[in-house]
C-alpha cells in the first residue's frame, strides 16, 4: 500500500544531493510538504523548484543555531515539522595513525552532534502535537568496525545508540526513533572513495569497487532510491510500533 503523508511536513538535512535528495523527492511525491537543508544554495534550490511542496533553508548542521533559524523558517512556510530526516554527513578514509585530531572532530562534529542538533531542533513540535518521525540516516559502519574510517564507525556507532536512547525515551510519547544503516551506497561520496582508491592503490576502478562489495549480499551498491523507500515504511501511520532499530542495508550486510 502507498505511503500517504499528506498533512505531513518533513525537513531533511543534506537535502540536495544523494541519499537526502532521492529521501526528499519521495516524501514530496508521497503527499508531503518538504524542507531541504544544506550547506550550499544551489543544489538546494535546484531541487526545491522542481517540487511545489518543497522548500529550502541554508544551515550546517554543526550550527545549531543556524539550524533552529532554519526550523524556524520551515515551520513559518509549512507548518510545524512532524518527520525530521538526520541524513547530512561526510566520510573520509585514512590510517588510525595518520588521523588527526581536526579530522576527528570534524567527523564526530558532522555525523553525530549534527544528529543530535537535528533531533534537538525537531522534537518540541512533536511533543507538541503527541507524534513524530524521526529518522537518522546511518550506516552499516555504526553496526560493525571497518579499517582506515574509525572516526566514522565511531561517530555512526553514536548514532545508533543514540537513536536507540531516544526510542526508549519517547516512544511512549508517540514518537518512534529509527536509524537506516546502509551499505556502501551509489553517490556522488561514492564516487570520491573510489576515486581515492584508484589513486592511492593504482588498482583499476572496476577492482576498487569489487573490494567494497566485498561480503555484501548482493553483490551491488545500495541505491539512494532503497533507502527512501525505507524512510517512506517508517514515515507511515501503521508504522508506529517501529522504534529503535537499525535497519541494515542489504539486509545481511552487517552480519
Amino acid at each position: 500500500m502507498k505511503t500517504n503523508l499528506n498533512g505531513q511536513h518533513a525537513l531533511v538535512t543534506g537535502g540536495g544531493t544523494g541519499v537526502g535528495l532521492a529521501i526528499a523527492v519521495a516524501l514530496a511525491e508521497a503527499g508531503a510538504a518538504v524542507t531541504i537543508t544544506g550547506r550550499r544554495e544551489a543544489p538546494l534550490k535546484d531541487v526545491a523548484a522542481g517540487h511545489a511542496a518543497m522548500g529550502f533553508a541554508v544551515a550546517d548542521v554543526t550550527d545549531a543555531d543556524a539550524l533552529r533559524t532554519a526550523f524556524a523558517t520551515a515551520t513559518e512556510e509549512r507548518g510545524p515539522v512532524s518527520i525530521v530526516i538526520a541524513n547530512a554527513g561526510v566520510a573520509e578514509s585514512q590510517p588510525f595513525s595518520l588521523l588527526t585530531a581536526e579530522q576527528w572532530q570534524h567527523t564526530i562534529d558532522v555525523n553525530l552532534t549534527g544528529v543530535f542538533n537535528t533531533f534537538k531542533c525537531g522534537l518540541e513540535p512533536m511533543l507538541a502535537a503527541g507524534r513524530g518521525r524521526m529518522i537518522a540516516i546511518a550506516s552499516v559502519a555504526g553496526l560493525r568496525g571497518s579499517a582506515y574510517v574509525s572516526d566514522y564507525c565511531a561517530a555512526k556507532h553514536g548514532v545508533v545508540g543514540l537513536t536507540r536512547a531516544l526510542a526508549a525515551e519517547l516512544g511512549s510519547k508517540g514518537i518512534t526513533v529509527n536509524a537506516i544503516c546502509p551499505g556502501y551506497t551509489d553517490t556522488p561520496m561514492l564516487d570520491r572513495t573510489l576515486d581515492n582508491i584508484v589513486e592511492k592503490t593504482g588498482m583499476s576502478r572496476e577492482k576498487a569497487a569489487a573490494s567494497l562489495l566485498k561480503g555484501s549480499p548482493t553483490g551491488q551498491f545500495v541505491q539512494p532510491a532503497e533507502i527512501a523507500d525505507v524512510v517512506l515504511e517508517l514515515c507511515a501511520d501503521d508504522a508506529s510500533k517501529r522504534n529503535g532499530e537499525a535497519i541494515a542495508m542489504p539486509e545481511g550486510i552487517a552480519g
